[in-house]
């Protein structure tokens, strides 16, 4: 008994633990922008710190992350109603979408391999970084058929998508391209759902077109992979 009331209470900790440092970090980024104060980024080195010195290991905070996880399924569906919203925007530039989305994807695994060819890294770097730019249950489903390492993959997941929420719109500013659709459709081709988290802050044709096309670089990217990799391995 004590232990369940125990795990109730680091639960309901973490979870609202992991609310407030991310609103905490929303605020101070709003402050103070910048790549490192990037909420995902922020918020995830606060949270560590703040577990290691409560003592509380990963294990005890896996159930607040299973609870937070689910509730992400209504969030990604909600994604629906401005991509359906801006619809005749995605008819207009349907051919320069899917060019975009199929480049972009290739381009993705192709840097994945080179980068890990050039540093010789092992096959279970390079196996890992392949799927390093679709989303964590999609990119676990790959890996399993490919059989790669699933935690490793889940880390170039996620570091992949914290590089691309704090520097992808930096580094399209730079480039000069400001058209809300190709900002959307780069950052979720490239960083998949925590990009498309900084998207929507751009605005809402930014956000559609960053969660239709983290969807369907995913798609192409489970398509695509499977083939190859026994052709680089």
């Amino acid at each position: 008994m004590k232990r369940k009331k125990w795990i109730i209470m680091i639960t309901l900790y973490s979870i609202l633990l992991t609310v407030a440092v991310y609103l905490s970090a929303r605020y101070f980024t709003k402050k103070y922008p910048s790549p490192l104060t990037s909420p995902v980024f922020l918020s995830t080195v606060i949270i560590i710190i703040i577990l290691k010195i409560s003592k509380i290991s990963y294990p005890d905070y896996k159930q607040a992350k299973i609870i937070m996880t689910y509730l992400l399924g209504p969030a990604t569906v909600s994604l629906a109603v401005p991509i359906y919203k801006n619809r005749d925007l995605f008819i207009k530039y349907i051919w320069a979408a899917v060019s975009g989305l199929f480049i972009g994807s290739i381009s993705t695994i192709a840097s994945a391999l080179f980068i890990a060819k050039g540093l010789h890294l092992s096959k279970i770097y390079l196996l890992g970084m392949t799927v390093k730019s679709v989303t964590v249950p999609v990119a676990t489903e790959i890996g399993g058929i490919i059989h790669g390492n699933i935690s490793l993959i889940a880390a170039f997941v996620i570091i992949t998508g914290m590089i691309g929420a704090m520097f992808g719109a930096k580094l399209l500013s730079w480039f000069k391209i400001d058209h809300p659709f190709a900002r959307g459709l780069s950052i979720g081709t490239i960083a998949h759902g925590i990009g498309t988290a900084e998207a929507v802050k751009e605005g809402e044709i930014q956000g559609a077109v960053s969660g239709a096309a983290m969807g369907i670089a995913a798609v192409l990217t489970s398509i695509i992979v499977p083939y190859i990799i026994n052709f680089i391995t």
